[in-house]
């Protein structure tokens, strides 16, 4: 048998892959003449098997599909593979795919339209704290203003790079929508690498699986944050300093590093949102928060946890509103359809950027 790198020949026209239909499903091919199984995973839906043509071509065509993006691999005989015919890269650490957009009609908070659009800045610097040479992005909305403007901290998930949030999150198109509909208050988003831990990420990496080096990654990000990456921001960009101007939220891993920042530092931020929130360095809080009451918290003017039903997180995002509640620390939850997956965060920070700088 050819290796899979020979086998799979290259795409002709009638070929094409993704194809987006006007039914709101989504067909995909993939040329593997010598292959003898292709399955496509569509995010959120899992597997698809594929059937081969005659001239050694896969396909196979998804259910209907609501408006999203969805990230997608092919499996050819058991080995992950690009779709070599789509250049849109769902960039990742550790699990890349790619990604094609179902479009909304209207267009949805995420999808390219045309309104005035913002600048997505990347900065480049060497982290004292951590000891690595680092990057961060920051968003920053169209138009000049004459006042400071309010700044969202958002915070990616483990294995996604620091551009996470633009490229597969598209933070950017979110923001500049929701202003164009004046939904939104115009703000800076500031999108940092979420490790502590140089490699914490990686396919050599144990991940969570060390206890002690999870801590670090936390306490250390959290650490580079307060004292160099906002620092720099106020620096170099024209954003107000209150924390009535100041929020913070992310995903999964960012998801915690957001309770465990910002509930530690409530004097830094008013806002606060956890999407999918991975669980704290304790599984007991108080051995993370002390005896915080609603006294010391009542300064948040938002406090939100989001998370799918169908998501192994939604367990610890129970807990945790169970212990606050005890404590009578005021916060909202809410829990939607779907997994632990892209499709739910970006509704959760449109929903989230809709709640803050009022």
């Amino acid at each position: 048998m050819l290796p899979l790198a020979l086998a799979l020949a290259t795409q002709g026209p009638s070929n094409l892959s993704p194809v987006v239909n006007s039914d709101h499903t989504i067909t995909f091919r993939i040329k593997a003449p010598n292959a003898k199984k292709v399955v496509v995973n569509i995010e959120g839906n899992g597997n698809l098997d594929m059937a081969k043509r005659e001239d050694g071509t896969w396909e196979g065509t998804s259910k209907v599909l609501l408006p999203d993006i969805y990230g997608y691999t092919f499996n050819v005989d058991d080995v992950a593979t690009f779709d070599p015919m789509n250049p849109e890269i769902k960039t990742n650490l550790i699990y890349v795919g790619n990604m094609v957009t179902v479009p909304g009609s209207p267009a949805e908070p995420w999808e390219m339209t045309s309104v005035p659009h913002g600048e997505v800045h990347h900065h480049f610097y060497h982290s004292g704290v951590i000891g690595d040479d680092r990057d961060f992005y920051v968003y920053t909305p169209p138009g000049v203003s004459s006042a400071r403007l309010p700044v969202l901290y958002l915070l990616h998930g483990f294995s996604d790079t620091a551009e996470g949030w633009s490229v597969v999150g598209k933070a950017n198109l979110i923001m500049d929508n929701l202003l164009a509909q004046k939904k939104i208050r115009p703000m800076v988003v500031v999108m940092p690498l979420g490790y502590g831990v140089p490699g914490f990420a990686s396919h050599n990496s144990s991940g969570f699986g060390n206890r002690n080096r999870t801590v670090k990654n936390m306490t250390d990000f959290r650490s580079a944050l307060l004292g160099e990456v906002i620092p720099m921001v106020e620096k170099t960009y024209k954003v107000s300093t209150k924390r009535t101007d100041r929020a913070i939220a992310g995903l999964s891993m960012g998801g915690a590093e957001t309770l465990f920042t910002g509930l530690a530092n409530i004097d830094k931020f008013a806002y606060i949102g956890a999407f999918s929130s991975g669980g704290l360095p304790s599984n007991k809080p108080e051995e993370v928060f002390g005896e915080m009451n609603k006294d010391q918290t009542k300064g948040l003017k938002v406090f939100w946890m989001s998370c799918g039903t169908g998501d192994g997180l939604i367990g610890f995002q129970r807990g945790f509103s169970d212990w606050l509640t005890k404590r009578g620390i005021a916060h909202k939850t809410n829990e939607t359809p779907g997994g632990h997956e892209w499709l739910l965060w970006r509704r959760n920070l449109a929903e989230f950027s809709q709640m803050i700088f009022k």
